[in-house]
C-alpha cells in the first residue's frame, strides 16, 4: 500500500475554531492529518514566533470531532508560525508534505496578507521547503474591517472554503514541486454552487479600505495616557486583477504568495482542480 502524504493543518484563530475543524476534516480525505494550532486567538501575528522565554512553550493534546485517523491534534501556547516551526524541528514526529492554514473568518487580501497569521504559518513552512495553502472565507454580508464579529462567525458556512482547499491540496500533493510556494485562497461569501467565476490574482496595492488614520485621545483621569483610536476610510474595490477586486466582485481569488512556483504545471493543476470543484 502506498504511503499517504502527511498534511499539517494550523490556523491563527485557535484550536477551537470551527473553520479549523472543517478544514482538517476536508483535507483528511487526501492525506494523514496532524493539527498543531495555537491554544488561543493569534490573528495578525504574521510569521512571528514570539518571545520563547516569556511564552515558555507547551503543547497539549486535544480532540476534533469526526476527524478521521488517529486524531493527532495539538494545541500550542504560541502563534501559528511557532506551531509550524516546532513541527519542522521534530517536536511532533512528523514531516509534512503540505501545510494548510485556516479557514480564516474574513478575507486575507491586500496589505492584510503581510500581517496575516494564516498566511504567516505557510510562509514559515515554505522557508523550510514545504508548500502551503492559506484559505480564508470572505464575509461581505456580515463584517467590515478586520476580523469577523462573533455574530458573523456563527453564520459562516465553512463547507465551500473547506471543499475548495481540499481540492487544491490534492492537486499540490499529486504534483509535488521542488520550488515551494504559498497558495492564498480567498473564498467569496457564497455557497459553492453559486460561485461561477474565479481568477488568478495579485496582492492589491492597498488594503480594502482606501485610507486609515490613527489618533491619540487622552484617557480621562490619567496623565500621559492615551487611547489609540483607529479611523477607517471608505471601501476600496481594488485595481483590476487584484485579490481585493476579485473578492469585491464576488469571485474566488487565488494568489501565489512568496516564492512563485517555478514549474508551469503547478498553476494549471490547481486550476483544473478548482474548475472540477466548481463543476
Amino acid at each position: 500500500m502506498a504511503t499517504r502524504p502527511h498534511i499539517l493543518v494550523t490556523n491563527d484563530d485557535g484550536i477551537d475554531s470551527l473553520g479549523l475543524h472543517a478544514l482538517a476534516r476536508a483535507v483528511a480525505e487526501f492525506g494523514d492529518v496532524t493539527v498543531v494550532a495555537p491554544d488561543q486567538e493569534f490573528s495578525g501575528a504574521g510569521a512571528a514566533i514570539g518571545s520563547l522565554f516569556d511564552i515558555k512553550p507547551q503543547a497539549h493534546r486535544r480532540q476534533i470531532p469526526d476527524l478521521p485517523g488517529e486524531n493527532n491534534v495539538w494545541a500550542v501556547n504560541g502563534p501559528p508560525a511557532l506551531c509550524v516551526m516546532f513541527v519542522r524541528m521534530g517536536a511532533f514526529d512528523i514531516s509534512p508534505d503540505l501545510i494548510v492554514s485556516g479557514i480564516n473568518p474574513g478575507a486575507n487580501i491586500g496589505r492584510s496578507v503581510y500581517h496575516s497569521g494564516t498566511v504567516g504559518a505557510c510562509l514559515t513552512g515554505r522557508n523550510a521547503g514545504v508548500p502551503g495553502i492559506a484559505v480564508s472565507q470572505a464575509l461581505q454580508k456580515w463584517s467590515t474591517n478586520g476580523q469577523a464579529w462573533h455574530e458573523a462567525i456563527a453564520r459562516i458556512d465553512w463547507s465551500t472554503a473547506a471543499t475548495l482547499a481540499a481540492q487544491a491540496a490534492k492537486a499540490l500533493l499529486d504534483n509535488p514541486t521542488t520550488s515551494p510556494g504559498v497558495l492564498n485562497i480567498n473564498v467569496p461569501d457564497k455557497p459553492l454552487h453559486e460561485i461561477d467565476t474565479w481568477s488568478w490574482t495579485h496582492v492589491a496595492e492597498h488594503p480594502p479600505s482606501d485610507e486609515t488614520a490613527a489618533q491619540l485621545e487622552a484617557v480621562p483621569g490619567h496623565t500621559n495616557s492615551y487611547d489609540v483610536k483607529i479611523k477607517w476610510g471608505n471601501k476600496w474595490n481594488g485595481e483590476e486583477g487584484s485579490d481585493v477586486h476579485a473578492i469585491h466582485q464576488g469571485q474566488l481569488s487565488l494568489s501565489w504568495i512568496g516564492k512563485l512556483l517555478a514549474e508551469p504545471d503547478a498553476g494549471s493543476t490547481v486550476a483544473a482542480a478548482i474548475d472540477q470543484a466548481l463543476g
